[in-house]
């Protein structure tokens, strides 16, 4: 039977009372499925898509769980996650879950955040630590971090973990820890990578499939350009930024290098632009997203690595410079836009590179018509074209 609040699934008041200020009402789908497995001590395999509501998913139940324990000395809870931005999203959740427990803290290690701050942090009693593999192990090698005590093990993204090359260091992070501890891990897909990790770490599991619902992206208008040379993605990616209606827009490219040369155009072309890669430092990174929060910059151009830790309600457009390599990686993509009711639009730019992966969008969208459109001719005078912005600074 299908819960229909949150105090079908938790007893805990303090927990209640967070989930209410936050206004959720109705549990998703996998927070109804996740939680009281986890509850029960169960391991998890969990397959989601990114917007599910994932975090609360498995940060609810573990917050009911660190409630009946008592203080002991390392963490508890180890939340492993591939990227910095998607450690701070997973931070700022567990803020706001577990603001009325006052006695439950948490910690969040990645690279960039300077020693000497970290360091602080770790010598202090902590019942979450939240991290990135990299930083993780650092500090399992320099003791400063014992798992010895580690009662619950999650994995966030743990396809994304895998695509990034993390498989070894998941595995020794796993062998740091207790055999009698329950693990849970999240993913949007299960490939045979995948799978072969979670035979290896997970005992028993419990496992959750929540289906893609075409019904989640009707509030997505999705279109598809074919393009013939960079020259031409340029010209439709300066016809689709000069509507009016933007409020803020993704795009995404599959290099770091060509992140930076589309933000470059951009920029000099007038617009607010900035780009979103792996090879910035974590203060440009960290920099970069506060201004996109605070609507200082309109247009982000990121890698999809990047773009797992953007979760801006007021992305209205998202545009595929470049289609990406799996059908996941696009539902991932546009689901960027189109949240919290609002409506969004996604362009893709295909070649005839792209036929393999072409076909397997129009299917998912399952109305190609618009799918050849050609750039139009534009009036030399329109001052809102990049060409025309160029040739007036």
């Amino acid at each position: 039977m299908t819960s229909k609040n949150f105090e079908d699934l938790i007893q805990e008041p303090l927990i209640l009372q967070a989930i209410q200020d936050l206004g959720f009402t109705t549990p998703s789908d996998i927070q109804q499925q996740a939680i009281p497995e986890v509850l029960k001590g169960k391991d998890l395999r969990a397959s989601a898509q990114t917007g599910t509501g994932k975090t609360a998913a498995f940060m609810l139940p573990s917050l009911c769980q660190l409630l009946k324990k008592s203080p002991t000395r390392g963490p508890k809870i180890l939340v492993l996650v591939p990227t910095r931005e998607l450690a701070m999203q997973v931070v700022e959740e567990t803020a706001k879950l577990s603001r009325h427990l006052c006695h439950i803290t948490s910690v969040f290690i990645c690279g960039g955040i300077p020693y000497h701050i970290q360091n602080r942090k770790l010598s202090r009693n902590f019942d979450i630590l939240i991290a990135t593999p990299g930083r993780l192990i650092e500090c399992l090698e320099e003791k400063r971090i014992d798992l010895s005590n580690l009662e619950m093990f999650i994995l966030d993204e743990a396809d994304r973990m895998l695509d990034m090359g993390f498989i070894e260091p998941v595995e020794y992070i796993a062998s740091m820890t207790p055999k009698s501890r329950q693990t849970l891990m999240f993913s949007a897909t299960y490939d045979k990578k995948v799978l072969r990790l979670a035979n290896s770490l997970l005992t028993n599991p419990t496992e959750i499939i929540v289906k893609k619902k075409a019904a989640s992206y009707d509030l997505i208008e999705q279109h598809i350009r074919k393009t013939n040379n960079l020259e031409q993605k340029y010209k439709l990616l300066d016809e689709i930024l000069s509507d009016p209606n933007i409020e803020q827009a993704i795009i995404f490219s599959s290099t770091q290098r060509q992140t930076e040369e589309i933000a470059d155009k951009l920029c000099y072309g007038g617009l607010k632009a900035a780009a979103l890669h792996g090879g910035m430092n974590q203060q440009q990174r960290t920099r970069t997203m506060k201004k996109l929060r605070n609507g200082d910059i309109k247009v982000i151009v990121a890698t999809d690595v990047m773009a797992r830790g953007i979760d801006i309600p007021e992305v209205s457009h998202v545009i595929n410079f470049d289609l990406p390599k799996t059908l996941d990686d696009y539902v991932h993509r546009i689901g960027r836009t189109g949240r919290a009711g609002a409506k969004g639009k996604a362009f893709s730019f295909a070649s005839s590179r792209d036929y393999q992966m072409l076909g397997e969008v129009e299917r998912f969208i399952d109305d190609p018509s618009d799918s050849s459109p050609k750039p139009q001719n534009r009036s030399r005078g329109r001052s809102r074209s990049l060409q025309s912005r160029r040739r007036s600074r």
